[in-house]
């Protein structure tokens, strides 16, 4: 996706005091950021999960050289592996909260990045163990949050985005214009290659199908235009639709809801947080 603004470079805090252990396997951190913050790749010494309740981010996992992009509405968090190379960038002013979970709670199998649904009650855990003292609380706490982690369900929100150079030149062409209706023979005449080439350069490097990856690709191009209130069909539009439904019809596929519910849910969390600035601030006046 173009970029209009530029990236707010953030120099990466200490999370020492956030380091997880065997005894308190879970801790959690919250911090309100600015759209465009930018953090470099970095990795930690625990596993974590990336989390905004309110705004828009994309965590983008280094492995071996390949770069797989995440995107990252309320509704949804990534999971980060311990010692995964990894970086983060806000695409709307965000309440991030990151969980740090110690090594040896890592739930079996979970080797790589993956995307969950964070429910209702994943969501009000996640809240309740921020600033948590040592105790029979928090670990009951942790315990609960570590169970509905490990038996969330996933959820592919992934743009991998290949080594090979022809293959790159094209998928870097599909997130800078979204909105064009262009067959694959035709975008690989565009890098030189044949259709067939190119299918198997997205089989083999990535995966996936072209068709798969563009979906990925649409998906990260109409977020963050839904949560900031651009109408639907307009977004439809500019992700190469022909009419509303179609568009919706894949939104709803791919999110769980339709895209005016995602819109409507992300104006309603940001309308409530305002008002409870705007009385906070009422408050501390008397």
């Amino acid at each position: 996706m173009p970029r209009k603004t530029p990236l707010r470079f953030t120099e990466l805090e200490s999370a020492k005091d956030y380091a997880p252990t065997p005894q308190r396997a879970l801790r959690c951190r919250a911090r309100s950021l600015p759209v465009d913050t930018h953090f470099e790749p970095h990795q930690h010494a625990w596993a974590q999960l990336a989390y905004c309740d309110r705004g828009l981010m994309q965590v983008t996992a280094i492995d071996q050289g390949q770069h797989s992009s995440y995107i990252v509405p309320p509704s949804r968090a990534v999971w980060i592996p311990a010692n995964q190379p990894h970086a983060v960038t806000l695409l709307e002013s965000a309440h991030l909260r990151t969980v740090y979970m110690d090594i040896s709670a890592t739930p079996p199998g979970w080797s790589d990045c993956r995307t969950l649904v964070v429910s209702s009650f994943l969501r009000e855990l996640i809240h309740a163990l921020e600033d948590t003292e040592p105790g029979p609380r928090e670990d009951a706490l942790i315990l609960l949050t570590l169970d509905a982690i490990s038996t969330a369900d996933t959820h592919h929100l992934r743009i991998a985005l290949p080594q090979d150079k022809r293959l790159r030149a094209l998928c870097d062409a599909v997130l800078r214009d979204p909105a064009r209706q262009a067959t694959l023979a035709e975008w690989a005449a565009d890098i030189g290659a044949s259709e067939r080439t190119v299918a198997r350069l997205f089989r083999d490097e990535l995966g996936t199908s072209y068709l798969q990856w563009r979906q990925q690709a649409v998906l990260a191009h109409a977020l963050p235009l839904l949560a900031r209130g651009v109408p639907v069909g307009q977004v439809a539009a500019g992700c190469g639709y022909a009419s509303d439904s179609a568009f919706a019809a894949m939104f709803k596929s791919a999110m769980g809801q339709s895209p005016s519910q995602f819109q409507g849910m992300t104006q309603k969390f940001m309308k409530n947080k305002a008002l409870a600035h705007v009385e906070a601030a009422q408050i501390a006046t008397f």
